[in-house]
């Protein structure tokens, strides 16, 4: 199975990362003195156009169109060391150890970088730039894949800005963003873009079945409720909690009826994205303490007393614990928004007699019963108020009452 075969639906990206992929595979075959040129001869022969490799990609798309999926398996053909390649075979074959350690995370020279945070800071972002200047330990590339770009601060946009300006030899920065005008200028400028777009709903349905193995009837159905993003499509055929929160959302046109209604029904949504960072926090916030506290002596048992001079570590990891709280919170929000503007989308193609097939069709006749009692006009100013919702949070309104207000503006339509 060749590195291209899960990056879903995007087949003009895969043509032009595998062919950038055979020309970087080009340039570690030739000798060492080529492959050492000075970087102002590279950047003439990229211009020319006679090579399709550079040092610096974006990757943009919708929500679950792939795009840290597109980079990972780049970074892997950036690395496959199949002997297929000397009798003419193309790099990124999924098989070799190159292509597996790079796809699981495991490669000395391929660095994974996501973040359960807020943001990206200026500390991190000078550790990767270290990273990059080192040579590749395999003798190929040092490749970056920063999975959460938009999230970098200024700060930390400027600090990585130098080190693509002028990046050391065989160092290839992948960087992932939903869209263009969430990276810099001066960095977007300085990279290749490649867009992608949301797969189509059959197409996430197959690799649901081929490769996580779930029934064809069900991938189709979390396929098609999540309208082509492949990690909720997944997350929803495998994770029961999720189909029971994605019931609960869709429930909720039908309960805002008077002001009471519309409190509860917010109240219930923050309180079911809370459960999911304690959740979080229960899987991984105590396992995270028990490990620092070890490497740092403590005594034995949750309770053992600390070494002299931790307290600054400790406090430190309770601070990333708690942005990790507060991100997880939030995201767990917006599915539920998405998930309600998908509710809304379903009532307007029926009401304008649309053709497109409905997402929501386990919850087709309280779909019917709000397309019969409203209008198109009402339901656009519905999907409008959700949106705003999203935005209010993007904006650290405090998330209660920017709901509060979203379910007030649903039931006035």
């Amino acid at each position: 199975m060749a590195v291209w075969d899960d990056v879903v639906g995007q087949d003009q990206v895969t043509e032009r990362l595998a062919a950038a992929a055979r020309d970087a595979d080009a340039i570690v075959s030739t000798d060492s003195a080529a492959a050492a040129a000075p970087r102002g001869s590279q950047v003439a022969e990229e211009q020319s156009g006679a090579s399709q490799m550079t040092h610096a990609w974006l990757f943009t798309g919708p929500p679950g169109s792939g795009r840290s999926t597109a980079a990972r398996a780049f970074a892997a053909a950036l690395q496959c060391v199949s002997p297929d390649r000397a009798l003419g075979g193309a790099p990124g074959c999924g098989f070799c150890d190159g292509c597996h350690t790079a796809l699981v995370g495991t490669h000395a020279d391929v660095e994974i970088v996501r973040t359960d945070l807020l943001s990206i800071g200026v500390k991190e972002t000078r550790d990767l730039v270290r990273r990059s200047s080192l040579s590749p330990a395999g003798g190929r590339w040092q490749v970056i894949v920063l999975e959460d770009a938009d999230r970098l601060t200024e700060g930390a946009g400027n600090v990585l800005l130098k080190a693509i300006e002028e990046p050391a030899p065989r160092t290839v920065w992948l960087l992932c963003a939903p869209s263009i005008e969430d990276v810099l200028p001066t960095i977007r400028s300085r990279c290749r873009l490649l867009t992608l777009r949301t797969p189509p709903v059959s197409a996430v349905a197959d690799v649901l079945v081929r490769r996580d193995g779930i029934p064809p009837e069900a991938a189709a159905l979390a396929a098609r409720a999540t309208q082509g993003h492949i990690g909720r499509a997944r997350r929803l055929a495998t994770d029961e909690r999720a189909r029971a929160r994605r019931a609960a959302v869709l429930k909720l046109p039908l309960r805002i009826d008077d002001i009471g209604g519309c409190l509860k029904a917010a109240q219930e949504l923050i309180d079911a994205a809370g459960e999911d960072a304690k959740q979080v926090a229960e899987e991984v916030d105590t396992k995270e303490t028990e490990e620092l506290r070890a490497a740092l002596g403590a005594a034995s048992g949750t309770g053992g007393r600390m070494p002299r001079g931790t307290a600054g570590v400790m406090k430190e990891l309770q601070d990333k614990q708690k942005r990790r709280s507060t991100r997880t919170q939030r995201d767990s929000l917006d599915l539920a928004l998405i998930d309600l503007t998908g509710f809304y989308r379903d009532v307007l193609a029926l009401q304008m007699g649309a053709s497109v097939p409905i997402a929501n069709d386990e919850v087709r006749d309280s779909i019917q019963r709000v397309a019969g009692g409203s209008t198109p006009e009402r339901t656009l100013r519905r999907i409008e108020a959700v949106i705003a919702c999203r935005g209010a949070l993007d904006r650290n309104v405090a998330p209660l009452l920017a709901v509060e207000a979203m379910t007030a503006a649903l039931r006035a339509g």
